[in-house]
């Protein structure tokens, strides 16, 4: 003989306790990648379309699409892979406010002080360099709890290319106006080759003296500026120098190979009058590989820097 079971008491339920919210929104790994696939997409289909139809109204989209994709791309890499606990604020007021206070003061301190000479290069590097390191200290000025090397390379690094950003995008508008009316076709060559170089310029630079910056910040949040701060700031100077005069120092080398004896004057000039085949080669060969030269050197500089900080080493 067989009984059914008894039926059982409901039993309350005890609601477990919710985890807090993290202290920053969740942003799914891989959105990089997605931004640079569906960016080159749209940048692609607007510069097809505005080449097809003429249509100047979409060259602001056109600007701003070449101007800001690949520095957004790269932003988002950093934040995804070592800066998540910064939060979004500190990321995104770094490169939208404090690249538009670099490209501010770096233009009116260049008004002012900078005239066409040998040391012209040298000025721009330190001019540039210190308004966007002025710029990372206005952002971060509220925030005392950011420091360390590894949030300086990245908070840096976002400065550098909001810099990057807005100075491509008005490179390539500078490029598409013309006494003619709008060239079309150079404001598109000034968009790829500035975006092929953007990861190795400002945004470079500025996160090797950013990191440097906040390794030495006290934790009250006051900013310190020791020799090690100084030199930093030197050495990413005088990259930002190289940089820019490659092309002067390009041509200075064809012109010493060639034996003219002008080569002070062609490097302020910017060109060698009535070039033979070889030396358009030599000046391209010289040109490209001091660029190299000088990326390999910020590269080898910044991967230096987060080796030493075992916080970069740990984040995934």
């Amino acid at each position: 003989m067989t009984h059914s079971p008894s039926p059982r008491r409901p039993q309350a339920r005890i609601p477990r306790p919710q985890q807090p919210p993290p202290p920053y929104p969740r942003i799914r790994t891989g959105l990089w990648k997605r931004c640079l696939g569906g960016g080159l997409t749209l940048w692609t289909l607007t510069a097809a379309v505005t080449y097809a139809t003429k249509d100047t109204s979409l060259l602001p989209t056109l600007v701003l699409l070449g101007g800001f994709l690949v520095p957004v791309v790269f932003v988002l890499w950093a934040y995804e892979r070592h800066g998540r606990d910064l939060g979004v604020s500190a990321i995104l007021g770094c490169f939208l406010t404090g690249g538009a206070l670099g490209v501010l003061g770096a233009s009116v301190m260049e008004s002012y002080l900078v005239r066409p000479s040998w040391g012209m290069f040298v000025c721009v590097g330190l001019i540039e360099e210190a308004a966007k390191l002025g710029a990372l200290v206005f952002v971060l000025r509220r925030l005392p709890g950011i420091r360390g090397l590894r949030a300086g390379l990245v908070l840096g690094a976002a400065v550098g290319f909001g810099f990057a950003a807005l100075e491509s995008a008005g490179y390539a508008f500078d490029a598409a106006v013309s006494t003619t009316g709008i060239d079309l076709r150079a404001l598109i060559e000034t968009e790829i080759l500035r975006g092929v170089l953007a990861p190795f310029g400002h945004g470079l630079w500025t996160a090797v003296a950013g990191g440097v910056l906040l390794s030495y910040r006290r934790p009250n949040g006051r900013f310190r500026l020791p020799l090690p701060v100084a030199g930093t700031y030197l050495g990413v100077a005088l990259l930002h120098a190289l940089w820019d005069s490659t092309h002067g120092i390009a041509i200075w080398l064809v012109a010493q190979l060639a034996g003219t004896g002008l080569a002070r004057q062609l490097f302020a000039a910017g060109y060698v009058p009535r070039p033979t085949t070889a030396q358009q080669h030599l000046f391209t060969l010289f040109s490209v590989g001091l660029l190299v030269l000088v990326s390999l050197l910020g590269v080898a500089w910044v991967t230096s820097l987060a080796r030493r900080d075992p916080s970069w080493r740990n984040t995934p």
